[in-house]
């Protein structure tokens, strides 16, 4: 009997489009689910039958109870090299090996300016207003002349600076990581968290989410930033803390914020979020390009030929080398 393969969460259909699984034909048995399940009894209803199981970052939670649940299971992909949401101690017990691939963390780039220019130009109230007969309602604002505050300046924050810079913005950044000699190489000052907070006209996340960052932005960091200042979050939800963020839009203590992450995904239908004043909200779609997707499930296919071969590649080990990984100053 062939290798039982669930590829999961391939919410867009397009698994099959972006790797090439016809190289597992003859030594494996490929389902493709495209909806999402949050319920672990239901999850392990599903996924029981599977020997693998390739997800596509943090989606579906791995945690050691799901994991328990699972017999069957050895082996475990994941897009990227560092996904939290994966319990690597559980697995390693349990013999199950996790692999990953290959990020350039491009599209989160891309994301972050497009949040940003869609709040300062007011893009989607302008698209509705001259979709539905209006003209030039409002006065938008421009990126020459700001401060930016980048919260990380690791792999993506330092490409974020570049790209601020070239919209002749004044970069300031932080991270428990960072020192002054790799703010000023990546053309930023460094400053502290608080100062950062208070003078920045745009203040944008980029770190990597652990135990320490989490809820890193709270009310009272809210607080520190001008009314006039707009947040920025394309890293992980978590990373600040979502009733402050909802508290600092509704009392207008912010301008704006700009959100491509969000604790709960997908984000509940009934979610404040979905209607909180001043934002512009997107879909966790950093990571969702043609190149990345290319990248992805490409290597995610080799992963399993790897796998099947008993030499697997791209390793995952434990918990302790993610951490030792997640805390490189060049990630944040």
């Amino acid at each position: 009997m062939n290798v039982q393969i669930a590829v999961i969460d391939d919410y867009q259909n397009v698994a099959m489009q972006f790797g090439d699984f016809g190289r597992l034909a003859d030594r494996a048995d490929v389902t493709v689910f495209h909806d999402h399940l949050r319920d672990e009894d239901a999850l392990v209803e599903r996924l029981a039958p599977f020997d693998a199981i390739a997800v596509m970052r943090e989606r579906t939670p791995f945690p050691a109870s799901l994991i328990e649940r699972l017999p069957k299971l050895r082996a475990i992909i994941t897009s990227g090299m560092w996904n939290r949401s994966i319990d690597l101690d559980a697995a390693a017990a349990r013999d199950i090996v996790v692999c990953g691939t290959q990020t350039s963390g491009s599209g989160t780039v891309q994301v972050t300016f497009a949040l940003l220019l869609a709040l300062l130009q007011q893009i989607p109230t302008v698209d509705r207003d001259i979709r539905e007969g209006r003209w030039q309602t409002g006065v938008g604002e421009e990126i020459a002349g700001t401060t930016i505050g980048l919260i990380g300046l690791g792999r993506i924050g330092v490409k974020v600076a570049k790209i601020a810079q070239a919209f002749d913005a004044k970069v300031i950044a932080w991270s428990p990581n960072l020192t002054p000699e790799r703010a000023v190489a990546a053309g930023a000052e460094f400053v502290s968290k608080d100062e950062l907070l208070a003078r920045s006209d745009v203040v944008s996340l980029h770190m990597v989410l652990s135990d320490r960052t989490r809820g890193l932005i709270g009310a009272r960091e809210f607080g520190l930033m001008q009314p006039t200042a707009y947040f920025i979050n394309t890293s992980r939800g978590p990373l600040a803390d979502e009733g402050a963020l909802l508290a600092a839009l509704r009392d207008g203590r912010i301008a704006g914020a700009g959100l491509d992450v969000f604790d709960i995904e997908p984000l509940p239908l009934d979610h404040p979020l979905r209607s909180a004043p001043r934002t512009v909200l997107t879909p966790h779609i950093g990571y969702v390009s043609q190149a990345s997707y290319t990248t992805f499930y490409t290597q995610i296919v080799d992963d399993l030929v790897a796998w099947l071969d008993g030499a697997p590649i791209r390793r995952i080990v434990t918990s302790e080398v993610a951490d030792k990984a997640a805390a490189d100053p060049r990630k944040g």
